[in-house]
């Protein structure tokens, strides 16, 4: 799953956009970067969590046969249809992160703000406002009327924001459909990582749970190829966001078909249709485990449907929303999206000089990346990805550091910035972003889901609207060099975060997890 300032033009999580044009200088050393954590004994109680779960045997290796030459394995395929449909939301996402990058000249242009950057800046960060309340209300929404009736509702904002912004005439219209999207979008970045961890059956949720990601990579692509025509059509913008409500009116439709969460139904419930989803996307053979396990969890919440947001401050359900505040906070820190929006001035120094080929190929090297997400995600496990991921981002981050202090040669120094931006996206795309939206509802409890996560991006959209607020400022102050070394400092922060405090998950089920997690559970022998 991917902020703005009145003063800049904003930048958008996991997102290349690129728009502005910067020579920062270098006048004194940067500061160092600190994080505390307000719970001392968190580190212990997890690590004896960690271990309580390296001591259980999964007790299923496979929900669907395979082959009988063992060679190929078709498990996923029930539930890729329903997950594909998620990813839609995804994939909407990208498009209106992307649909903004080129577009904002012509749109300040043609609704009379042109050269004012706070009402620039403003038109696009109103998209984090709207996410932000979106990321809050997702919670209370999924825990009344479930994922599937969630994301139809939430396809109006989406649908009637793209419209409204198609048809501005004024800076209050463009505003209104911009944070209408914003709200939409803040929704569907709870709901979707949700929603494939509650449908997906467990050997499979970190490969099915890596589509969101690849969605979002697809959508910004597309925003880009669509784009192309609005550097000589002033008025092709208001296509664009017409295009955009297309893929809203396609979600809504598809989730009439798809499968609601059997966990969610086991919750209201309704135990025969939770059965009959799970025979028909996990297999026969899992059904009375699936449902063992759904009472058990039930019973010891006391099977009340709704939580409250109070929850969050007991325990285990205080240590997973911190872990997931955290996760957010320090992905955002690490830098994304500052490196995202510098990339472009990164690719003109050596010589290419456009800002829509530039974006093209960050894009692709963040799809690459996604795809790797996929296949690694459920045989090298979550931990192993995140860990990686941030290493590999800190030594991307000190490469470019080096080659801007010890320019040996200015060609070498130039292709070695290009390397290290795109090795940084690389291993963001590996691990860093897909991970940390798919661990989060895997160590939520089944009861507070909805709340942590939405509490979880919350976090993310404050912390990345900061990002964008100071990001240039910084640079300004201090340069890139320094201000690249500081997150290349927290991405090591954060790789030592999750060897410490992340919990492995791969090749469980989310109740197990769950079970391992509570001390109300005894642990299995």
């Amino acid at each position: 799953m991917w902020a703005a300032t009145v003063l800049h033009r904003p930048v958008v999580p996991v997102s290349p956009i690129f728009s502005s044009h910067i020579n920062p200088k270098v006048f004194r050393k940067p500061k160092t970067f600190r994080f505390g954590s307000p719970f001392p004994p968190l580190e212990l109680k997890v690590s004896a969590t960690k271990k309580q779960l390296q001591t259980q045997e999964p007790e299923s290796e496979d929900f669907r046969t395979k082959s009988s030459d063992q060679s190929v394995d078709l498990g996923w395929v029930p539930a890729f249809p329903h997950v594909l449909t998620a990813s839609m939301s995804n994939f909407l996402f990208g498009y209106h992160i992307g649909v903004m990058n080129g577009p904002i000249v012509s749109i300040a242009r043609e609704l009379g703000f042109e050269g004012d950057s706070i009402l620039e800046g403003l038109v696009v960060s109103i998209f984090i406002a709207g996410a932000f309340v979106g990321s809050i209300s997702c919670g209370s929404l999924v825990d009344k009327l479930g994922c599937r009736r969630t994301f139809q509702i939430d396809t109006i904002p989406l649908i009637l924001g793209a419209i409204v912004s198609a048809q501005a005439h004024s800076l209050d219209e463009i505003l209104l459909g911009r944070f209408l999207v914003g709200l939409g979008i803040g929704v569907n970045t709870v709901l979707v990582p949700i929603y494939i961890s509650e449908v997906a059956p467990t050997k499979y949720r970190g490969s099915l749970g890596s589509l969101s990601q690849i969605g979002t990579c697809l959508g910004i692509i597309l925003s880009l190829f669509l784009g192309i025509p609005a550097e000589n059509d002033p008025h092709w913008w208001r296509t664009m966001f017409y295009i955009a409500s297309v893929p809203g009116f396609l979600l809504a439709l598809g989730m009439q078909f798809a499968a609601e969460s059997p966990r969610w139904l086991c919750r209201v419930g309704n135990i025969n249709d939770a059965e009959a989803i799970i025979r028909n996307i996990w297999g026969e053979a899992e059904v009375d485990k699936a449902i063992e396990e759904f009472q058990s969890v039930m019973k010891n919440d006391g099977g009340e449907v709704n939580s409250r947001w109070l929850e969050l401050l007991e325990e285990p359900h205080s240590r997973v929303a911190f872990i997931g505040g955290a996760l957010f906070a320090l992905q955002q820190f690490a830098g994304i999206n500052g490196v995202l929006y510098f990339s472009s001035l990164t690719f003109q120094d050596v010589g290419i000089a456009s800002s829509a080929l530039a974006s093209l190929f960050v894009g692709l090297t963040n799809f690459a990346g996604s795809l790797c997400a996929s296949y690694f995600i459920d045989t090298q496990g979550r931990k192993k990805l995140l860990i990686g991921s941030y290493m590999g981002m800190a030594v991307s981050m000190f490469l470019i550091v080096f080659a801007i202090n010890f320019p040996l040669d200015e060609d070498f120094s130039h292709n070695l910035s290009i390397l290290g931006t795109l090795m940084y996206i690389f291993t963001f795309a590996i691990g860093a972003g897909p991970v940390t939206g798919l661990i989060i509802p895997e160590l939520s409890s089944n009861r507070t889901r909805g709340k942590i996560m939405g509490f979880s991006f919350s976090v993310h959209w404050v912390c990345n609207f900061l990002v964008g607020l100071f990001f240039l400022d910084l640079v300004e102050i201090f340069g890139v060099a320094p201000v690249y070394a500081g997150f290349g400092s927290v991405s090591l922060l954060s790789a030592i975060f999750a060897l410490y405090f992340i919990v492995e998950t791969k090749g469980r089920s989310l109740e197990e997890i769950e079970m391992s997690l509570n001390s109300n559970f005894p642990a299995k022998r």
